[in-house]
C-alpha cells in the first residue's frame, strides 16, 4: 500500500474538543504498523480534509496514539503531505532561532484564533505508517504545523502556550461560534452563521 492509498478510502470522524481527557495526556507510542493503523490514517486524512485543516493528531479523533497526518504548505508554498508516528521535533537554537508570531487555530477548538510565536523552522523525525524512518523539514506554516501536532501527542494544546489574557480571548471567541459546529463536526458540516451571505451571482 502506497502513501497515496492511505489518503483515500477513509471515513470522516468527529473531532474531539479541548477539555476531553485524551487531549491533555501523553499518547502511547505506535508499535504495530498493521491494517488497523492504516485504516486510522485513512480516517484521519478524510477527517482533516472535511475540516479543511492542515494537520490532525490521533488525539483529535479520540485515539491516544502518537501519530499525526499533515497536508500543509511550507514557506515557499510547496505542499507537503504525510504521516509521522512517534514524532520528535528539533527546534533551532541560538542565532539560528527565529520566532514567527502568527495567528494559530486548532480544529479541536473550532473558530478561534490567537497569535502565538513559534520558531519558523522545525525538523520532525519519526517513522511512517509502515515503520520506516522519516524526517520532515518544516519552514513557515509547515514548521508551525509540525510543532502543533507533536504538541498534541504530548498532551499540550496551543492554548497552553498562551498567556492567560490571550487564552481567555481565545476561549471567548470559540464560545461565540461554538453553536455553528455540531457535536459531531465535521461529520455534520459547520452551520452557516448570519454573516454568511448567499450571493446569487456566484
Amino acid at each position: 500500500m502506497s502513501m497515496s492509498d492511505l489518503r483515500t478510502g477513509g471515513s470522516v470522524l468527529p473531532i474531539t474538543r479541548w477539555g476531553t481527557p485524551v487531549m491533555h495526556a501523553k499518547t502511547r507510542p505506535v508499535t504495530s504498523f498493521d491494517n488497523q493503523l492504516h485504516q486510522l490514517v485513512k480516517d484521519m486524512f478524510a477527517t482533516m480534509a472535511a475540516a479543511e485543516g492542515v494537520g490532525l493528531a490521533a488525539t483529535q479523533v479520540g485515539i491516544d496514539l502518537a501519530i499525526f497526518v499533515y497536508d500543509c504548505p511550507d514557506a515557499d508554498h510547496q505542499r507537503h503531505v504525510g504521516v509521522v508516528c512517534n514524532p520528535v521535533v528539533t527546534l533551532p537554537e541560538g542565532k539560528d532561532r527565529h520566532l514567527d508570531k502568527a495567528d494559530e487555530g486548532c480544529l479541536s477548538l473550532p473558530g478561534a484564533y490567537e497569535a502565538l510565536a513559534r520558531p519558523d523552522n522545525a525538523i520532525c523525525r519519526g517513522v511512517d505508517a509502515y515503520g520506516d524512518e522519516v524526517e520532515v523539514i518544516g519552514t513557515g506554516l509547515l514548521a508551525r504545523c509540525l510543532q502543533h501536532e507533536t504538541d498534541h501527542l504530548n498532551g499540550t494544546v496551543f492554548g497552553d502556550r498562551l498567556p492567560a489574557r490571550s487564552r481567555k480571548k481565545l476561549y471567548r471567541q470559540h464560545e461565540e461560534l461554538a453553536d455553528l459546529y455540531p457535536d459531531d463536526w465535521p461529520v455534520s458540516p459547520r452551520l452557516p452563521d448570519e454573516d454568511d451571505s448567499d450571493d446569487s451571482d456566484d
